[in-house]
């Protein structure tokens, strides 16, 4: 097991992760903080955000700072385009990538376009399969589709901030027929725990699926994450492995903080995403996220 150094007030501890504190050792992670363009990937919804949709002066400030340096700052998130873009321009990002709908949608940011921004890939997949199995063993779930054209379909009045517009009430038939970006399903009936019991017995297959919070199911196509768009996005960028940051909480954001040389975890994450991360840094409630993008500057 390789060990670095932990910080926490002023005292130093062997661990397997570096916790992020106001009051980190200078210097102990200056191998992130020399005079390099980085690639930044931020996730928005409990990390640049916090639960009830609030950004905090001090994360907007530092990530319009980062912005300003130059570094390549992208928002990945699980959110829908119309969703994620005020949180695009709340940072001061007018120029480069955003990855939406967990890696189902990639943007192109550019002032000079007529919207800002352009649709530069979609992967799609036939829902179908998916929701008869969901069906099956969650009948009184809420089920939600981004469909190609950018529209939201969903069963009884299913309606969330993530969407971005305003979902279309349609019947269960009509979203088997649909071609997907984004599945999401949604449960009031069962507790997270026994929801999380009740996907992992479907053995869904053919997709790529990650467990929210709540009784929460979101899909994108199979081998569709956040960090399959941001190493296609990489590539296309030209940033070196090494210098890739990912800051995220949720279980979506596992295979991003694995793909990044530095993935950091948002202090309240579950354990399955600490346990994956190269460092902790605070919760949301404490501007975690503003403690990792000081560390750029």
């Amino acid at each position: 097991m390789a060990f670095v150094l932990v910080a926490v007030t002023a005292l130093c501890f062997t661990w397997s992760m570096t916790l992020l504190t106001e009051t980190s050792v200078p210097g102990i992670d200056d191998r992130w903080n020399r005079n390099h363009k980085y690639m930044v990937a931020l996730d928005v919804d409990g990390t640049l955000l916090d639960h009830d949709g609030h950004m905090t002066p001090s994360v907007r400030q530092a990530a319009r700072e980062v912005v300003a340096r130059g570094h390549d700052v992208l928002i990945a998130t699980g959110r829908s385009m119309n969703a994620a873009l005020p949180v695009i321009e709340q940072i001061g990002l007018d120029r480069g990538y955003a990855v939406c709908c967990n890696g189902g949608v990639t943007l192109r940011l550019d002032p000079s376009l007529e919207d800002g921004y352009e649709v530069i890939h979609k992967a799609t997949f036939d829902p179908g399969p998916a929701l008869r199995a969901l069906r099956k063993r969650l009948p009184a779930a809420k089920y939600a589709l981004e469909d190609e054209d950018g529209n939201f379909l969903s069963t009884e009045r299913f309606q969330d901030a993530t969407f971005g517009v305003e979902a279309i009430g349609v019947d269960f038939q009509t979203l088997l027929q649909s071609t997907a970006v984004r599945v999401v399903v949604f449960s009031t009936e069962n507790t997270p725990e026994e929801f999380s019991t009740a996907i992992r017995s479907i053995g869904l297959s053919g997709v790529t699926y990650s467990v929210g919070w709540s009784a929460w199911l979101d899909i994108a196509a199979a081998g569709v994450t956040k960090a399959s768009a941001l190493e296609q996005l990489r590539g296309r960028i030209g940033t070196h492995p090494s210098r890739t940051v990912a800051v995220g909480d949720g279980r979506n954001d596992i295979e991003m903080l694995e793909w990044a040389a530095r993935g950091v975890a948002m202090g309240q994450a579950p354990a399955e995403v600490l346990a994956v991360a190269d460092e902790v840094t605070a919760s949301v409630y404490d501007d975690g996220a503003a403690l990792v993008l000081r560390s750029l500057l």
